[in-house]
């Protein structure tokens, strides 16, 4: 039987692979968006913000004693890339790009509200605060992804129309 805290250990090291898969996802988007110069300063802090979350999530493992997983982060960076690639093969690879950042934006909410409750049940409230916060910043990320989600969709339509690279 899993104690909460092994639980706890097992979800942090998830979640820090999570961290690298965005960071991964990050990169590569804001690497190759082109005509979209508007995103670039909030992918570019979420970015900053992605690179302290892992930190921050490495804290609460050596709180608890434990430590990260390369075999996890490695294979979340690699379905990163994968993902990278396939979207950078699409033809409105900035849309698909767009669309899975909303979907994975909630997933890491999701993942961080789970982390509150099970570093409650676990008896690490500090842990809970760190998770909490961290639960504070995919939201407001998911929150801007989806409120641009728009706005992009209509100005990759106003660059097709116009016979400009959409794309990117």
């Amino acid at each position: 039987m899993t104690s909460p805290r092994e639980s706890l250990a097992a979800w942090l090291r998830d979640a820090h692979a999570m961290e690298g898969q965005a960071e991964t996802l990050l990169s590569t988007q804001i690497e190759r968006l082109k005509n979209y110069p508007e995103a670039l300063p909030r992918l570019k802090a979420h970015l900053e913000e992605t690179r302290a979350q892992r930190d921050a999530l490495e804290g609460c493992l050596e709180k608890l004693g434990e430590s990260t997983s390369s075999l996890k982060d490695g294979t979340m960076k690699l379905a990163a890339n994968m993902q990278g690639l396939m979207h950078m093969m699409s033809s409105d690879e900035v849309l698909k790009n767009a669309l899975a950042s909303a979907a994975f934006e909630q997933f890491e909410a999701a993942s961080y509200k789970m982390l509150v409750a099970a570093a409650r049940v676990a008896g690490e409230p500090e842990i809970a605060r760190t998770c909490e916060t961290l639960l504070e910043q995919e939201v407001a990320m998911a929150d801007w992804v989806w409120s641009e989600l728009e706005p992009l969709t209509e100005k990759y339509l106003a660059l097709e129309a116009a016979g400009a690279e959409a794309k990117r």
